[in-house]
Order: structure tokens, then sequence, then C-alpha cells
């Protein structure tokens, strides 16, 4: 019953930021997705409901959660990088910002996105 509550808190917490959070072409929505083994990020740009990149920790060779996290926030920076996209705005899924969530964002500010 507990796990249920939190997993209905996080979906309202994501919808309340996905209310004003839009991503465009020139500046995508670098979406978060944190399962308990794994993590994804994605840059979609809305207004074309495509994805214009991704990538998770399934094939990182890194030990512990947080620092895949951080192998995957570079990761998407690079490949943002290769597609002309420079700056991002950080939907974070409903999650906290902190933990693997605030180590992939850092990642991908080491690998030179803004966010």
């Amino acid at each position: 019953m507990q796990a249920e509550a939190k997993r209905k808190a996080r979906i309202r917490r994501h919808r309340r930021v996905r209310r004003r959070i839009r991503g465009t072409a020139e500046r995508p929505r670098l979406a978060v997705f944190r399962s308990n083994r794994h993590i994804y990020a994605q840059l979609i740009d809305d207004r074309q409901a495509r994805t214009l990149a991704a990538a998770s920790d399934l094939g990182a060779t890194e030990e512990g959660k947080t620092r895949r996290a951080t192998q995957v926030g570079k990761a998407i920076a690079e490949r943002a990088r290769a597609i002309g996209v420079e700056r991002v705005v950080l939907d974070r899924g409903g999650w906290l910002y902190h933990g693997r969530v605030k180590a992939l964002a850092d990642g991908a500010r080491e690998g030179g996105l803004h966010i």
C-alpha cells in the first residue's frame, strides 16, 4: 500500500512539473526515468512529439548506480552536441533533484550541456 502511495505521489509531482516544461527543437526536454536498477535519459522535442536522442546505463561498466548515472549524463550530452543541441530543460520525472537524478544532470553539464 505504501509503495502505491509513493508511486501516485511521484506521478502527481511529475504532472505538476510537466505543466510548465515544454521541449522545443532548439531547447529539448531532458526527460529522466529512474527505475530501481537503471536510469534512462531522453531528449524530447514536444512540438513534434519526437525523441531526438536517448541514453541509458544498460551497457555501463561503472560500479555503483550514481556513477552510472553520471556516465549517462555525459553520454546524452555527447549525443546532444552531435545533433547540434547545447541547451536543454530538465524534466526530473517527479523525482527529487537529488542522488542519481542530480548525478545525471551534473554529468550532462560536464559533457557541455546548459541546463
